[in-house]
């Protein structure tokens, strides 16, 4: 990876957050709190294809201007350590066993930073009783007391699990640890130290807020769980199934007893708060929705930001904190939303160093 130079780390992220800031200063005043990245061994999760030529077998990645010469990858520094560890091994013993290289097309890495890795194997080939006892022999072998390995196999209309799918995260926030059940291919934030930076950002203007909060994006319940212990009562809600049953798991793992998860979209959220439909899934909470004292919204929205609905929706809250991946598509949010509330704090964190991409924050309060 020509591209990840440690010592041009500082320069890159003062050009980035001058553009971002720039970008969104008709709205954010004053200097951001900037969140910066290690410059290497950031990264918990990486996905290489698979590349077959003779006896070798290399991972290897494409670029963008070039989709169909593979590169080869031969350290992946940005990846965290147990990553960078692991890799040369799984390759070593992949090419080495015929039964778990044969039409090997993928590799996935998930790890933690406690200690846990969860590697998915995809195959374009049905996988056979003697796939399992190979892979299973390799789990046996390179799991290590710092090392808590389960390997999936994945193919068409079939995946195997040795060990668990998941692993689990334990994350230190706001002094107090908490636990997350991370599923096989279920989003999760990538760099897990900036992680904990967002989050206990997002607790601090929490710190500032009363009565109840309603979540919209919860996924696992990375930023629920200790959000929830600033406000007295949470309604948080997820669409993907994955997600929320990780989420409730979370929940119970945490001993978290004023949250509740709702599997609803957010589009489906606007329309249940105005009243235009209702939804049996809400039946599951304790109270109806409007009786809740929700003054406070989260939001952590995909790259497309808020629809124009939701947006609207939004803007009944006296508060609003928003973690946004896409600064494009928080400028254009905050256009609207700056007609009702002012942006009170301003953040950036640097999930992702040597690209283009910045995570915001902004905390917003009615004017």
């Amino acid at each position: 990876m020509s591209n990840v130079k440690p010592q041009d780390y500082d320069q890159l992220l003062a050009a980035k957050r001058n553009t971002v800031q720039a970008l969104l200063s008709p709205w954010c005043q004053g200097e951001p709190d900037v969140y910066p990245s290690q410059p290497t061994g950031f990264r918990m999760r990486a996905e290489f294809r698979m590349w077959h030529e003779g006896d070798a077998l290399d991972y290897v990645m494409f670029r963008k201007d070039d989709p169909k010469t593979p590169v080869p990858i031969e350290s992946f520094p940005i990846a965290c350590d147990s990553i960078q560890a692991l890799m040369p091994i799984m390759r070593a013993a992949l090419a080495g066993n015929e039964a778990l290289r044969r039409k090997l097309f993928q590799v996935e890495f998930l790890a933690t930073l406690s200690g846990e890795m969860l590697v998915t194997l995809i195959y374009h080939r049905k996988l056979e009783e003697d796939w399992e006892q190979q892979a299973e022999a390799l789990r046996q072998q390179l799991q290590t007391d710092s090392l808590g390995l389960s390997i999936i196999g994945r193919s068409r209309k079939q995946k195997i699990v040795l060990g668990n799918h998941w692993v689990t995260e334990q994350l230190n926030i706001e002094g107090r640890t908490y636990s997350y059940n991370q599923y096989e291919q279920a989003f999760t934030q990538p760099n897990a130290r900036v992680n904990i930076n967002m989050i206990e950002w997002a607790c601090e203007r929490a710190a500032e807020l009363d009565g109840d909060l309603l979540e919209l994006y919860c996924g696992n319940g990375n930023f629920t769980l200790p959000l929830a212990r600033h406000f007295d009562e949470v309604i948080a809600t997820e669409l993907a199934k994955t997600s929320v049953r990780a989420a409730r798991e979370n929940i119970e793992a945490n001993a978290s007893d004023n949250v509740q998860i709702i599997r609803l979209a957010a589009e489906e959220v606007t329309q249940a708060m105005q009243d235009e439909r209702e939804f049996r899934r809400l039946r599951d909470i304790p109270k109806p929705l409007q009786d809740y004292d929700l003054r406070t919204v989260f939001v952590d929205p995909p790259r497309a930001g808020l629809d124009d609905a939701t947006v609207k929706m939004v803007q009944r809250f006296d508060a609003i904190i928003y973690i946004s991946c896409n600064p494009h598509t928080l400028a254009d949010n905050l256009a609207v939303l700056s007609e009702t509330h002012q942006v009170q704090r301003f953040a950036m964190f640097d999930q992702f160093p040597y690209t283009d991409h910045m995570e915001c924050g902004a905390f917003l309060q009615r004017k």
